[in-house]
């Protein structure tokens, strides 16, 4: 088992930043691939950005390359993710997930651990 627990959610301006937290605790930190998604209201789950059980492998959707930045610090056994330009469009409920599997999976199903999540609000 792994327990998640984000914060760092808030309410912020166009083109201000905001940095989430994830805290894990329970199975290794360290041999989890990790995500962070985001679910807008009436939009599907999707996958913001990942990384691997390492660091040295990241993923980020299209929509926020350049501006959104995550990492992971496996002594500390969290993960952020740094969110820089933040656009109206970003408003969602940001979730982050574990899975053991060695690399990056796109789709919510692959992932087994899930945190509460946390609201990001971005007003215009």
């Amino acid at each position: 088992q792994v327990q998640l627990v984000e914060s760092g959610g808030g309410l912020v301006q166009a083109g201000g930043s905001l940095r989430l937290s994830c805290a894990a605790s329970g199975r290794t930190f360290s041999n989890c691939v990790m995500g962070w998604f985001r679910q807008a209201p009436g939009k599907e789950r999707e996958l913001v950005a990942g990384i691997s059980r390492s660091g040295l492998n990241t993923y980020y959707v299209d929509s926020v390359k350049g501006r959104f930045t995550i990492s992971r610090d496996n002594a500390k056994t969290t993960v952020y993710l740094q969110m820089n330009s933040l656009k109206p469009e970003d408003t969602a409920v940001y979730y982050c997930a574990a899975t053991p599997r060695v690399v990056v999976p796109l789709e919510p199903k692959e992932y087994n651990y899930w945190g509460q999540g946390t609201p990001v609000t971005v007003s215009s």
